[in-house]
């Protein structure tokens, strides 16, 4: 849903701003509240993240964060999945993770749901992308397929179980198939 103020926000003005569930993002000059998350979204979002922290978290390679906003290049986004290099995490002042991102994941996953819109979502992989992401997924659960991104290359549509999807070079250990991806969806 996009909502129009009567003024144009900035982006600034528009980080301060409270919170709404679901989560609104500011892409160029525009508020546009993100759909709530359903069943298979909430189920691929969580399985995601638990599998790539699984991999990831104990040798300090990256952290999967789930609906984390990211505020770079004039758009304050919401990926389903943001990934971050561990080196690349922001950390506060205590050397905890910090609250504000202001900066690209290094792989942006998004989950597509059946009222939102490709190219919207699309449109943000590729801002991720041109910001310095190494790695873009497009998850559709209803179609069972992937559409993914890698950096300054040719998308790749993949949809065969067996396929085994592309990963950034930092997560080389998570080795993960179409099949094993949406097999997550059955109990």
């Amino acid at each position: 849903m996009v909502k129009s103020p009567t003024k144009p926000l900035t982006l600034e003005e528009f980080l301060k701003l409270p919170e709404t569930k679901p989560a609104s993002e500011y892409i160029n000059g525009q508020i546009i509240q993100k759909p709530m998350p359903q069943g298979k979204h909430s189920t691929l979002q969580g399985e995601l993240v638990s599998n790539i922290n699984s991999v990831t978290k104990p040798q300090k390679v990256a952290r999967a964060f789930p609906e984390l906003r990211c505020t770079f290049g004039g758009r304050s986004i919401i990926p389903d999945v943001a990934v971050f290099a561990w080196e690349r995490i922001p950390l506060d002042e205590n050397g905890d993770v910090a609250n504000v991102f202001r900066t690209y994941p290094d792989w942006t996953i998004e989950i597509l749901s059946p009222d939102q819109s490709p190219t919207k979502v699309t449109g943000n992989i590729l801002h991720c992308l041109k910001h310095g992401s190494k790695l873009g997924w497009l998850l559709n659960p209803e179609e069972r397929s992937v559409l993914v991104y890698p950096q300054n290359q040719q998308p790749e549509f993949l949809e065969e179980e067996q396929q085994i999807l592309p990963v950034p070079d930092l997560l080389k250990n998570l080795q993960l198939t179409v099949g094993q991806l949406f097999g997550w969806l059955k109990l």
